[in-house]
């Protein structure tokens, strides 16, 4: 839906079923009574989620079309894509292959060219008649636990190879927009554990691969000057602010935002989630307590990587859960988790949700209004504790209401 911070919807990976048969099914069933509850009056945004099986059926031009007409019929549209999780995202293990392939891969290509093509085909018209910008966020090239990481040779060789293939996506993208007016945007999301991890990781990416190797390269292929590439590449690469993945890296928002401007580099969407927090206190017995709090949150299907503040105020980094468990020591005073609570519940007992961030970076962005796309981004439903599992087009939406009640 458009809102005066950009247009705001929800990411569709909260749903089962990887073919677009069994995707569309979910759809069908949850959003006619998500858009009465939400925004009868308005056009209802969506943020959609396909795995490579489903953008291949869904760009076969019958179910495209019969797609355009159903979101149609429903006054609802496409406004932006989660093209990160490539294959099974739910009732199976996912963990570290979420970034399975990954962006050395040209199966990675071609499914977020895909992706980009069925979006040129959905993204709608605004009241002026102009096509609306639309973005498909993607993995931070690959998961850095994979390669000798330490090695800067491997590092330059992994960056080198993903920058290639993305800058693949970006001449895609240049075509695009001359075949079909349509302006779009890649926008890499920073985890942690990511070969991108952090902000600073991004503008590093940014600025010591992407635009050296892409202004050589567009210069010769489009004939561009060196500053119409440039111009190219920030219009069309941009970095997606997960609020939770943020949040768990302890980085600031103002900060993050402050950085990306001095470089000249855009925020494509904002996924709106929460992590888990909490500090630990001074006696014993009470960290434990903290400790046995987080570990009903222990579970197998996704990464739950956990950043620990040290009392020396030094990052400690364990790539999920179990690790962290294992690797607590008193020296700890604070652990942030990646687990994507809902929205709306700030208080778990003796944990935190990271809520405060969320409503750091709206208030941001309506200050700043750096991006017009802002996606709510909650798919672990299935996995929480069982207090906490609700029905499942009621939980969306409450973590809607509780975004637009932040908007207002």
């Amino acid at each position: 839906m458009k809102t005066a911070l950009g247009h705001l919807g929800y990411c569709t990976n909260i749903h089962t079923g990887e073919t677009w048969t069994d995707h569309f099914t979910a759809l069908q069933q949850a959003i006619p009574a998500l858009k009465q509850r939400l925004s009868p009056e308005a056009p209802l945004g969506i943020g959609l989620r396909l795995s490579d099986i489903a953008s291949e059926e869904l760009e076969q031009p019958e179910n495209l079309v019969a797609f355009q007409h159903w979101l149609t019929q429903n006054d609802c549209y496409v406004f932006t894509m989660n093209g990160f999780p490539f294959g099974g995202f739910h009732n199976t293990v996912v963990k570290d292959q979420v970034h399975t392939p990954d962006w050395t891969t040209e199966a990675r290509v071609e499914y977020t060219k895909r992706l980009f093509r069925i979006l040129s085909v959905l993204l709608p018209v605004d009241e002026l008649g102009n096509a609306i910008q639309g973005g498909v966020s993607t993995s931070p090239l690959s998961y850095r636990h994979w390669f000798e990481w330490e090695q800067p040779a491997a590092r330059d060789y992994i960056f080198s190879l993903t920058t290639q293939n993305v800058l693949e996506v970006v001449a895609e993208l240049i075509h695009l927009r001359k075949q079909t007016d349509r302006l779009m945007h890649l926008d890499l999301e920073p985890e942690p554990d990511g070969v991108i991890e952090t902000a600073d990781e991004f503008i590093a990416w940014f600025t010591d691969y992407l635009l050296p190797m892409g202004i050589e390269q567009l210069t010769a292929q489009f004939g561009l000057t060196d500053e119409e590439a440039e111009a190219r590449i920030c219009e069309h690469v941009r970095l997606c602010y997960d609020v939770c993945h943020f949040a768990v890296g302890y980085e600031r928002p103002a900060e993050v935002l402050d950085k990306l401007k001095k470089y000249g580099l855009r925020v494509g969407k904002i996924q709106v989630s929460a992590a888990l927090k909490a500090e630990f206190p001074n006696d014993q017995a009470g960290k434990e307590q903290v400790r046995k709090a987080f570990e009903q949150f222990n579970e197998s299907t996704y990464l739950h990587q956990v950043v620990a503040r040290t009392q020396a105020g030094d990052l400690l980094r364990f790539p999920d859960l179990p690790e962290a468990l294992a690797g607590f020591t008193d020296a700890q005073a604070e652990w942030r988790a990646h687990f994507h609570v809902p929205l709306f519940v700030a208080d778990y007992g003796l944990l935190k949700s990271t809520q405060d961030d969320i409503r750091e970076v709206l208030q941001l962005q309506a200050e700043r209004h750096f991006t017009n796309q802002l996606e709510v981004e909650t798919y672990t439903w299935g996995v929480l504790p069982d207090e906490l599992k609700l029905n499942l087009v009621d939980s969306i939406e409450r973590e809607m209401k509780w975004v637009i009640d932040q908007l207002d």
